[in-house]
């Protein structure tokens, strides 16, 4: 993709309004200086000073922090939030962010605010560590209440979006935002409207889900077909334009080190492989920029292959912020392209 490909699509993000379904969560960052460790007189147990508190939005969060870094014009997240202490840090955090419209997102005393708390090392001239995690998740079904909200609020914006993404992080079906009646709303719209762009990514399985585009990694690749993940760069080609041409729509594959790669229902498939690793890299976030990158390009127009390479640039910048969970600005993706373009291209 050439330099003026790129500014053609990533100038559309301003005028974009994306909405973003599923599961929100609180990313609270605890920073603990190890050299003001303690001993417990209680306990006898070492004691962590934590020095730093840091808040960000997570989960499906974290897809809507990259499209904040994009610049696009309107992101509306639909979710909920728990009415707590976390709940108030999590819409805090979402209402200060630039573009990001709040009004149809659930708080309710229904329930509590999924929550990833992590405990980081932080040491002078050294990479943060991360400690044992420390999550607080719904259990139990999500109430028909707050299906009902979760409904309304997609319905309401249906008609006024470029894109959806949809994402489902939670470890229990039924108890986070995409649950079956939630999905069954999104499949009505998505007859409604068949030139909406809605991308879906789910971390436990995209099974059952209505026939919108697919992002998934190669085991879930392997599972959707009933089989093993693919276990070379083309059996997995050849898996995603199958499982693209059975579900009449775009298949987006992530292979770690090996890269992305595109299927359409047409049979073509596009690869691009992993940019260079350019030093220490934490991968925590990766799949969420090529999300949100393929969400956005493809609402301003782009090709699901040209989608694919600039999601690939992103994930590249994203995975070498160590201590965060990362995300990629336009300008950061054209000088990531224009660094990995050959001598004389």
């Amino acid at each position: 993709m050439n330099l003026q490909r790129l500014r053609e699509i990533t100038n559309c993000y301003s005028g974009l309004s994306i909405a973003l379904l599923g599961d929100f969560c609180l990313d609270r960052y605890l920073e603990i200086d190890p050299a003001r460790q303690e001993t417990s007189l209680e306990t006898g147990l070492s004691v962590y000073n934590v020095v730093r508190v840091r808040a960000q939005t997570g989960a499906a969060g974290t897809v809507l922090n990259n499209l904040v870094a994009l610049g696009v014009g309107k992101i509306i997240p639909l979710g909920f939030a728990g009415d707590d202490g976390e709940g108030f840090e999590l819409c805090r955090a979402l209402r200060a962010l630039p573009g990001v419209c709040c009004d149809t997102f659930v708080q309710t005393p229904l329930r509590c605010t999924f929550t990833y708390c992590k405990p980081l090392l932080v040491e002078p001239e050294r990479p943060p560590r991360e400690l044992n995690r420390l999550d607080s998740k719904n259990w139990t079904a999500t109430p028909a209440e707050v299906e009902d909200q979760l409904i309304a609020a997609v319905e309401r914006h249906a008609g006024q979006i470029d894109a959806l993404a949809i994402m489902d992080q939670v470890d229990v079906a039924g108890t986070g935002v995409l649950t079956r009646r939630v999905l069954q709303a999104v499949g009505e719209i998505a007859r409604r409207r068949p030139a909406l762009r809605i991308l879906a990514d789910s971390r436990r399985s995209l099974r059952g889900y209505p026939p919108v585009s697919l992002k998934m990694n190669r085991v879930e690749l392997g599972m959707l077909l009933d089989g093993p993940p693919p276990a070379g760069r083309a059996e997995a080609q050849q898996a995603a334009a199958q499982l693209a041409r059975r579900g009449g729509r775009d298949v987006f594959v992530t292979l770690a080190e090996d890269g992305l790669l595109a299927a359409s229902p047409d049979g073509l498939v596009t690869h691009r492989a992993a940019l260079p690793i350019r030093g220490p890299i934490d991968i925590v976030g990766a799949g969420d920029a090529v999300t949100a990158n393929l969400a956005a390009a493809l609402a301003a127009g782009a090709t699901p292959h040209e989608a694919l390479e600039l999601a690939n640039a992103a994930a590249s910048i994203a995975i070498h912020q160590l201590g965060t969970t990362g995300t990629a600005s336009v300008e950061q993706i054209a000088q990531r392209l224009d660094d990995a373009m050959p001598p004389g291209a």
